[in-house]
């Protein structure tokens, strides 16, 4: 009598599946899928440590809602130089003028508005056209005459901020029309009943709260069309928990000040629009592309050129924006302005997750970064820091981010 050899007997369980990891606990779901997405959640815990940490050393004072308000008026500018800048550097360059070109614009919204009286929504929509023309030579100069971007901007640099000593012909000019101040340091205005708090504003977190959950969900189930790895379901559920706790905590706060800054909902569109661009449009998808294998995007077709030069117009248009926001913050424009708004916007960009090889990086990311170092300014602000040590913290910060990068890339590929 003979043995079926070939009869099935149960097959053995993948590692990490079998015994308890398999009914699974929800620390070891955490920390299964924090290691499989250490990129991409490692800077949000950093950025929730370090606000944890402040508002224990500060005794309350970084999460007081005026503060929070302050928090975000007082780095709005740089938040949106990180969105432009995540997107160079993801192309694989690299931008050192923006600081200049928002001292530029803010001069010349000043020029414009208080030396000439021109109405403000005018003035307004000729910075940003300044803006993307100064962007655009400089992309000419990268994209199709070949020069390397760290040189043209360079160049950049030096220019804008001599074109703003002409212009302003070294005194402060102010202030500012009321409507273009409100771009600064406006609120949204209180409509319907009264309660202890701002009621467009407590509107306006509810319905993020509901579109983050629809994206979420969207983009999981996309993930699954496609067999792509997804969180585990408890996962992901604590995932959207924390999200949407983060996201009314923060709506409450602004709401029992003054409501959501004015700078905020512009801020929130152009996450949410160039965050569609960079991830579903077909230009979004040819920048990862070009810096991540120029070689290959080539041969597949990207007009790498046009790209390029599209990127940098872009940041020119977001460097005009902020040089608008800064100048209305302060009420005025000064020969100063802008002075290491470059370097912040890159260390948000790192610090948020973008390669020093290119290809890689999120707008969400930038914003994570930009509000890491918003945060440690702020706080260190609150402890009476010296700036000298400050720097020597925000500089430690950025070799971290880097640092990790760097590490990580040699252990995926390990």
């Amino acid at each position: 009598m003979s043995t079926d050899v070939t009869a099935k007997s149960p097959a053995p369980a993948p590692p990490g599946r079998s015994g308890s990891a398999a009914e699974g606990g929800l620390l070891q779901l955490v920390l299964a899928g924090l290691r499989r997405n250490m990129r991409q959640y490692g800077m949000l815990i950093a950025l929730g440590l370090i606000v944890a940490l402040f508002a224990v050393w500060t005794n309350g004072d970084l999460l007081l809602p005026r503060n929070v308000s302050n928090l975000v008026l007082q780095n709005s500018y740089i938040l949106i130089l990180a969105i432009g800048m995540m997107m160079v550097i993801i192309a694989g360059h690299i931008d050192l003028s923006v600081g200049s070109l928002t001292a530029f614009v803010g001069a010349f919204a000043a020029v414009l508005t208080v030396n000439h009286g021109m109405a403000w929504p005018l003035a307004l929509v000729l910075c940003l056209a300044m803006g993307a023309v100064a962007g655009a030579l400089q992309g000419f100069f990268i994209a199709y005459l070949g020069i390397p971007s760290f040189i043209v901007t360079l160049a950049g640099m030096l220019l804008f901020r001599g074109l703003t000593e002409i212009l302003l012909q070294g005194q402060t000019i102010g202030p500012f029309p009321n409507g273009l101040q409100n771009l600064g340091n406006g609120f949204l205005p209180e409509v319907g009943p009264h309660t202890n708090y701002h009621n467009i504003t407590l509107l306006l977190g509810i319905v993020l709260i509901a579109a983050v959950v629809w994206q979420e969900f969207r983009d999981r189930r996309r993930q699954q069309e496609f067999s792509l790895d997804v969180l585990p379901t408890r996962l992901f559920l604590v995932k959207l928990v924390a999200l949407g706790a983060a996201i009314l905590v923060l709506t409450l706060l602004l709401a029992s000040y003054k409501g959501a800054p004015i700078v905020l909902i512009v801020l929130g569109a152009l996450v949410v629009g160039y965050g569609y661009v960079m991830r579903n449009a077909v230009f979004g998808r040819h920048i990862y592309a070009i810096g991540g294998n120029l070689p290959a995007a080539k041969l597949s077709g990207v007009k790498d050129k046009k790209v390029t030069f599209y990127v940098f117009l872009n940041m020119g248009v977001l460097a005009a924006l902020a040089g608008l926001v800064v100048a209305a913050r302060l009420n005025a424009a000064s020969p100063k302005a802008g002075d290491g708004f470059e370097l912040e916007a890159i260390a948000s960009s790192f610090i948020g997750g973008a390669s020093m090889s290119g290809g890689v990086g999120t707008i969400l990311g930038a914003i994570i970064g930009g509000l890491v170092l918003g945060v440690l300014n702020n706080g260190m602000n609150l402890l009476s820091v010296g700036t000298d040590w400050q720097q020597v913290i925000k500089g430690l910060a950025l070799l971290v981010a880097v640092g990790f990068d760097v590490w990580n890339k040699r252990k995926s590929g390990s």
